[in-house]
């Protein structure tokens, strides 16, 4: 008998080893559909989208921005053709090779490029490198192409203000969204290269004038330049505004400041809407919404003559005799004093070592409230600024909408200064002094406001005391829809004074201008009420002011209204360093008054306004008003 122990010993060792092989190939199959899996099924997008993009490309369709009109239609704001400069990095080989013949050929500033190529983004989505290429620009970019991988030049919309540095403050300018800008919500979906609003309306209501970017899907070549179209998502325009003011009252404006820095304010006191609001000096929008070197921002930062602040609600004076409204309604409302107090006016008052001058040197004689105001008699507001105090004028002042922003559709409102004992301590870490109180009875001291503050607290006046916010939007026109979205006046409240104190205030306003400090602001077309105010730029010198550089003058005040009766438009007026309210303010109001009147003609505008009655115990003789 045989023996088969070892060859079945070694078929035994052969079964174990293809036993072996066998689980060996079973897991390598199974690492494999594993694999295939993997990049098939849960990859398979990346991937696809990796092998599309090997041959296509998306380009970002920038949406036209919404138009802006004035009251009655008039173009303020457009849109423009023009070609801006794209880049995709994917296709870029050579970085610094692409910086230097763009430096070379059409002169971009080599820091700003860099910085530009450096910014986070994907590689795959298109980059805007310069806005606003001249034709010949574009021609050279096109005629270099083989040159310039990735490269591309588009055309697309660019903003444009056809009238220039008219209402410059007012519509504000564009620019490119910044970093910073990206990371907050109310820039969510935007890139790099987007163009968003920076200043005016154009910011304050850039989501509704933004639009919604389109895209397009093309196909590109080896060097990643345009061979056709794949697909296209068309952007969507952004939504139109329709503004409140005239742009004829807003244009007579800026030139009735002509070169002098300040600002005019028109609103109609029935509704809270502005109908001019002027600012100077003024800048170009098209300069700051095109893209400027850092050379041009630093020139226009560093003008003294600040051209972007926005005086009209970013500039804070002494409201000087204009605050003098205040102080009559606080002083009748605390029973401080009672429309038959009379104050006698030597032209000074005493309080303690100090002598508080009158602007008149010899007195106005004896005054009562009415009449001080018609003459601006500062001895009268010292005196019953001292018996009422700080405080009691603060809560005035601050009823009347002083010290808070009038809540106008306009960035970086200013608010000014209401001060009192607490604000004092808080902003200084001082005492109030007795004395403080008597300048801040005549609008100096540490009060300051704006000119828009002021000319919401004249139409409050005018308008019996209900106030409206001042705003700048009539209506939103939705581009998709057509509908047209109108905005409704905003009331802010009712003062809380006796309608008889606010009819003698408004006699004796209209009494300011028919024979006051405001003569030269009576018109033979509209019955005009209104206030003039000096305010003093710098502490009170000795000698002739006259004499003083212009940078130290004061500064001069008119706030108004008109008609007397039922006021369709109130208007206010700061010319800077100019010096007397009644001379240098209150003529420029007259004139924007009764431009209102002819445009948009309505009778009566002659009412019955009887000056409002003299004491009889007034015995000083007038002089040329100052205020």
């Amino acid at each position: 008998m045989l023996d088969l122990s070892p060859q079945q010993d070694e078929l035994r060792e052969l079964q174990g080893r293809l036993t072996i092989l066998k689980v060996g190939l079973l897991l390598v199959v199974a690492l494999l559909a594993i694999r295939l899996w993997h990049l098939q099924v849960r990859e398979g997008q990346y991937y696809r989208d990796l092998s599309e993009n090997n041959r296509t490309r998306s380009v970002i369709l920038e949406p036209a921005r919404g138009l802006i009109y004035d009251r009655n239609g008039v173009l303020l704001a457009n849109n423009v053709p023009s070609f801006n400069l794209y880049v995709t990095l994917e296709d870029v080989t050579d970085r610094e090779a692409l910086i230097k013949r763009l430096v070379g050929l059409i002169g971009l500033d080599e820091a700003s490029l860099r910085k530009r190529l450096s910014e986070r983004g994907a590689k795959l989505l298109a980059r805007k490198l310069k806005g606003g290429l001249t034709l010949r620009e574009a021609a050279l970019i096109e005629s270099h192409r083989l040159d310039l991988p990735g490269v591309m030049v588009q055309a697309e919309s660019q903003r444009n203000y056809p009238a220039r540095l008219t209402a410059s403050h007012l519509l504000g300018y564009v620019g490119e969204v910044s970093a910073d800008q990206l990371e907050k919500p109310e820039f969510g979906g935007l890139h790099q290269g987007s163009v968003v609003g920076q200043y005016g309306v154009e910011h304050t209501y850039d989501r509704f004038l933004r639009g919604r970017a389109g895209q397009k899907v093309i196909e590109a070549d080896a060097l990643g330049h345009e061979k056709r179209t794949v697909e296209v998502q068309k952007p969507e325009a952004g939504d139109d505004l329709y503004l409140t003011i005239d742009l004829r009252l807003q244009k007579l404006a800026e030139d009735l400041l002509g070169g002098e820095a300040g600002a005019i304010v028109a609103v109609d006191p029935a509704t809270g809407e502005v109908l001019a609001l002027a600012s100077r000096p003024a800048f170009d929008p098209n300069v700051l919404s095109r893209e400027l070197t850092p050379k041009q921002w630093e020139d226009i930062v560093q003008d003294e003559g600040h051209p972007l602040t926005n005086r009209a609600t970013q500039g804070q004076y002494p409201p000087g005799s204009t605050f003098k409204i205040v102080m009559a309604a606080a002083a009748l409302e605390t029973n401080t004093i009672d429309p038959a107090t009379t104050i006698r006016c030597f032209g000074s008052y005493q309080f303690g070592r100090r002598l508080y001058k009158d602007w008149k040197a010899g007195g106005h004689g004896t005054m009562d409230v009415s009449q001080a105001i018609v003459d601006s008699c500062d001895v009268f507001f010292y005196t019953i600024g001292q018996r009422m105090g700080i405080e009691a004028i603060a809560s005035y002042a601050t009823q009347f909408g002083l010290g808070r922003e009038t809540g106008i559709e306009l960035p970086s409102e200013r608010v000014g200064i209401v001060p009192s004992p607490a604000w004092k301590e808080k902003a200084r870490s001082e005492p109030w002094l007795p004395g403080e109180t008597i300048s801040a009875s005549i609008g100096q001291g540490y009060v300051t406001v704006t000119p828009l503050q002021m000319t919401s607290l004249i139409a409050t006046v005018g308008n019996n005391g209900v106030s409206f916010r001042p705003r700048l939007i009539r209506a939103v026109m939705e581009r998709t829809t057509g509908r047209l979205q109108e905005l409704p006046a905003v009331a802010r409240g009712q003062l809380a004074i006796r309608p008889e104190t606010l009819a003698l205030i408004q006699h004796a306003l209209a009494g300011v201008v028919t024979e006051g400090t405001a003569r030269r602001a009576k018109s033979s077309l509209v019955t005009i009420a209104g206030k003039t105010g000096t305010a003093q730029a710098v502490a009170a010198r000795p000698g002739p002011k006259e004499d003083l550089p212009k940078k130290l003058r004061d500064h001069a005040w008119f706030i108004s209204y008109a008609p007397t009766v039922t006021p369709r438009i109130a208007v206010g007026v700061l010319v800077e360093h100019m010096g007397h309210g009644g001379s240098a303010a209150a003529p420029l109001a007259k004139q924007l008054i009764e431009t209102f009147i002819k445009l948009a003609p309505h009778e009566p505008l002659i009412a019955d306004s009887p000056s409002p009655a003299r004491s009889p115990m007034t015995v000083m003789a007038r002089q040329e008003p100052r205020d």
